[in-house]
């Protein structure tokens, strides 16, 4: 080939790489740079949103176990209660049995048995003059001063196991924000990626703009879960 068509080649060639390879302008540089922010602060972000999201998911199964255990405790103070108070019916009609068969002595041994609590509510009822007045109660367990410890102790320990296991669905609760404001900021990472295919500034300006719009959503719900932390 001829020295001339040799170079005439070569200037075709450098003229069609001109025209496909062009330098970058300073509006890329500073949507690269624009880029580059966001994907920092998406990736920091969801660092933060992922641990805060086990953290608070690991508070939710603390939270429940401590209800269930006290739940357990409920039930084994109620299982003693009811025994007591079937003791109590128990010992006061072999009283009353007692009693009405004039056997004063064995009437004396089945009070000498009552439980402490009953002994007191048993003052009151007997204090009453049950035996002649006809609007006294039918028995110590119907009158406010029969009381089981065991029982106000299962009652407070209810409580307590309804009010942690309330806990325990709010820390759930924060969590699955956490998990969707992953979600978010995965979908912020889908779009600065999708925009960086494209070589059209105006395109890659705006996918750029809507994700960071919408990082706004993500960050704001961010920084309002960490102060209630």
């Amino acid at each position: 080939m001829p020295e001339s068509a040799t170079s005439h080649v070569v200037e075709k060639l450098n003229e069609r790489f001109e025209h496909t390879v062009h330098p970058r302008s300073r509006a890329e540089e500073v949507i690269e740079i624009i880029e580059a922010v966001v994907l920092a602060l998406v990736a920091v972000a969801t660092a933060w949103s992922g641990y805060q999201a086990a953290r608070w998911d690991g508070s939710r199964t603390q939270l429940y176990a401590e209800s269930d255990a006290l739940k357990v405790g409920v039930e084994e103070l109620d299982t003693l209660a009811g025994q007591d108070r079937i003791y109590d019916i128990t010992t006061f009609n072999s009283w009353m049995a007692a009693k009405a068969g004039g056997n004063q002595k064995l009437a004396a041994i089945f009070e000498s048995r009552f439980r402490d609590e009953y002994r007191e509510a048993f003052t009151v009822w007997l204090n009453s003059d049950p035996f002649n007045n006809p609007k006294a109660a039918p028995g110590p367990i119907f009158i406010p001063e029969y009381r089981s410890a065991k029982r106000e102790e299962a009652k407070r320990l209810n409580a307590d196991a309804a009010a942690i296991f309330k806990r325990g669905t709010q820390a759930g609760d924060v969590g699955d924000r956490y998990v969707r404001i992953t979600v978010l900021l995965a979908t912020v990472l889908l779009i600065v990626a999708i925009g960086q295919r494209f070589r059209v500034t105006g395109v890659r300006t705006g996918l750029l703009i809507t994700a960071f719009l919408l990082l706004c959503i993500p960050m704001w719900n961010l920084f309002t879960l960490w102060r209630t932390h």
